[in-house]
C-alpha cells in the first residue's frame, strides 16, 4: 500500500478546485476526487493558516484550517503527528502535500509534507492554476449559476448566511468563475460579506 501511495501524483490545485471535485467512494471510504477526469488521491496546495486547534491527552488530535481565497479546507493530525504543527500559527503561508480524505461529507487532507512559504507563493500558485483553468462558461450556465448562488444565499438567511466554500461545493463549476459571479453580486449590492468567506442576502 505504501508503494502505491508514493506512485500517486500530488496534483497542484487551489482549495476551491478540491471542494468542487466529485467524491468517488469505495464502500464507506473515499477512493479519490474526480476533478476534470483526473483521479486525485494526493494533492499539493499552498494556503494561509487561519485557525489552529490542538487537543492534548490520551487521544491527541490537531487540525489547521487553510484558506487560499478560493475556499477553506482542514488538514488533520492524529497521535504523535500533532507535534508537526506546533511551530505553525495563524497567518503563516504553508505548502501542504497530502492525501485527500473525507469525513461526514467534508473533504480534508492528511499531510505528508508541510512547509512554511513566503506569502508570494500564493500568487504564484494562483497563476499556475489559472493558466489551464477555464475563465468562462456558457452564458446560459452562467445565468443558472447566478440563480443558484442567489438561491443558496437566500435559503441560508435563517442560518446567518452561507459559506463561499459551500457554494463552490454545491455548484460544481470552476471556482474562478464562481468567485467572479460572487464578486459581481457583491458589487451590485445583492449580497454582502459580514465576514470573510460568508455571504448574506441584501436583495
Amino acid at each position: 500500500m505504501a508503494d502505491k501511495i508514493k506512485r500517486n501524483i500530488a496534483y497542484k490545485y487551489r482549495i476551491g478546485n478540491l471542494l468542487a471535485g466529485s467524491p468517488i467512494q469505495e464502500g464507506e471510504r473515499l477512493a479519490h476526487l474526480d476533478i476534470e477526469g483526473k483521479q486525485v488521491i494526493r494533492t499539493n496546495v499552498i494556503a494561509n493558516v487561519i485557525d489552529k486547534f490542538i487537543q492534548e491527552g490520551e487521544k491527541k488530535y490537531g487540525a489547521m484550517t487553510l484558506d487560499d481565497a478560493s475556499g477553506q479546507i482542514q488538514i488533520k493530525f492524529f497521535g504523535d503527528d500533532v507535534d508537526k504543527i506546533q511551530n505553525y500559527n495563524q497567518g503563516d503561508t504553508v505548502m501542504v502535500i497530502g492525501l485527500v480524505r473525507s469525513w461526514n461529507n467534508q473533504i480534508y487532507l492528511t499531510p505528508e509534507i508541510i512547509k512554511k512559504k513566503e506569502p508570494a507563493y500564493l500568487l504564484i500558485r494562483k497563476l499556475e492554476i489559472d493558466k489551464s483553468a477555464p475563465k468562462t462558461i456558457d452564458k446560459s450556465k452562467l445565468v443558472e449559476l447566478k440563480d443558484k448562488i442567489i438561491t443558496l444565499v437566500k435559503d441560508s438567511e435563517k442560518d446567518g448566511g452561507v459559506g463561499i466554500d459551500k457554494i463552490i461545493t454545491d455548484s460544481k463549476e470552476p471556482p474562478e468563475v464562481i468567485n467572479q459571479e460572487i464578486k459581481k453580486l457583491l458589487e451590485e449590492g445583492t449580497v454582502y460579506e459580514p465576514r470573510p468567506g460568508k455571504l448574506r442576502w441584501l436583495g
